[in-house]
């Protein structure tokens, strides 16, 4: 797995402050940036759902069920 180098410009009273009290920004960088990153790809797959949902609405749950057991039969 790469890495690469993300920076951000923060005020001097902070990094006063993150030294004063040894944090590291790194970990917390990344995982605020994980978690962005987790909720917007979320979010995608929800729109996605409910487009997939909105499409297949007309389709009965009889003909849902059928189409399951004819794709678990053919296994």
């Amino acid at each position: 797995m790469g890495y690469v180098t993300v920076s951000a410009k923060i005020p001097k009273r902070l990094k006063e402050l993150m030294d004063k009290y040894g944090i590291k920004p790194g970990p917390i960088v990344r995982r605020a940036l994980e978690e962005e990153v987790r909720k917007r790809v979320l979010s995608e797959l929800e729109e996605r759902a409910r487009e997939l949902s909105a499409k297949l609405a007309h389709v009965s749950d009889e003909e849902i069920a059928a189409l399951i057991r004819e794709y678990r039969e053919g296994r």
